[in-house]
């Protein structure tokens, strides 16, 4: 492994150098080179959509954070997976006021280590400082707005932890929206949930469900993605009764009806100073009018058609499993509604 020649100072002194991958076998961060406008253009900081041009430059991480510089104010929107999430991480991309981050990678290393056996203070400490590096602003006075991908979920109540002054959005599509999305994408939607399944198995998070162990087996592709969503759900639902007004929730249809208001309040709560004009110029602007994933053309109401067309093509399955997942949901106290929400 090649170690930067740059000046470190340099390095960490420009958010152009994201902060991308921990590798915990040299115990050092990965810098790529990602100028502003190539973060707007892309969906996702992974290695897919960054390419593999250029190789990273690696920082041993003591003498990183020996010239890391002060952290910006910093704040999460997290997420439990389609529910325009990149999109709102997209709209918080204002010059002067914010930068969204979507899914940076270096909180995924940190997930996989610790499934690989990492101790907790070890990983804790990581963490920590892996926070700092991400909150470098591209522009004084910004602060730094984090979509991380749902698999950090696990993290997320160390993650506040360790910031006690950030807030969060925690964000959600309703259920029936969010099973026929994964219907309607066929086997990769389904593989995908079937491996979130498998990790929040790991984490303890499907316990609570009541599904015996032995009955995995024998979900559907569709009541697997509906115990994912009821494992997220039984989360957020903790972390708003605990954090109360550090913490907001919204779900995707409330913010698709009402994008204006849903940045307003989401500003306010992350103490950004974005005024009505701003806001009105996101919305109307190029992000709301583009898929956030692909960066094709959305017209007017089309999320909400191929919502409902989901919903006419895979109605019976999708129909059957909420409700199981309803009742599941009833026996343990998982609301539907969660607490605190965004918008009145």
């Amino acid at each position: 492994m090649t170690f930067t020649p740059l000046p470190i100072r340099d390095v960490m002194g420009s958010a152009e150098w994201l902060a991308h991958r921990y590798d915990p076998g040299h115990d050092a961060f990965h810098m790529r080179r990602v100028a502003r406008a190539r973060h707007a253009a892309l969906p996702f900081l992974t290695d897919q959509h960054l390419g593999e041009a250029d190789a990273p430059l690696v920082l041993r991480r003591a003498d990183a954070m020996a010239q890391a510089p002060a952290p910006a104010p910093i704040h999460f929107i997290f997420h439990s997976a389609y529910c325009c999430s990149t999109l709102l991480a997209a709209a918080f991309d204002h010059p002067g006021v914010a930068m969204g981050l979507k899914e940076p990678v270096l909180l995924n290393d940190l997930i996989g280590w610790r499934h690989r056996g990492a101790k907790g203070p070890d990983v804790a400490r990581v963490l920590d400082e892996g926070l700092r590096l991400l909150a470098r602003p591209f522009a004084p006075d910004e602060a730094v707005v984090v979509k991380p991908s749902n698999i950090v979920n696990p993290l997320i109540p160390a993650i506040l932890a360790l910031r006690p002054q950030a807030c969060a959005l925690l964000l959600h599509a309703p259920l029936d929206a969010y099973l026929a999305s994964i219907a309607r994408k066929g086997m990769w939607g389904r593989l995908w949930v079937r491996d979130l399944f498998g990790k929040l198995l790991r984490e303890g998070m499907l316990a609570p469900l009541g599904i015996a162990p032995d009955e995995y087996l024998g979900l559907t592709d569709i009541q697997v993605a509906a115990a994912g969503w009821l494992a997220q759900q039984r989360q957020f639902q903790d972390i708003a009764l605990k954090l109360g007004d550090r913490v907001a929730t919204l779900d995707s249809d409330m913010l698709v009806a009402r994008p204006a208001d849903s940045l307003a309040a989401l500003a306010r709560l992350f103490g950004l100073a974005l005024d009505a004009s701003a806001i009105a110029g996101i919305v109307n602007g190029p992000i709301f009018a583009r898929n956030a994933k692909d960066g094709g053309d959305f017209a007017p109401g089309q999320r909400a058609q191929d919502a409902r067309r989901g919903l006419e093509l895979h109605g019976e399955e999708v129909e059957k499993v909420a409700h199981w997942a309803r009742a599941l949901a009833d026996k343990g106290g998982i609301a539907m509604t969660l607490p605190n929400p965004l918008l009145g």
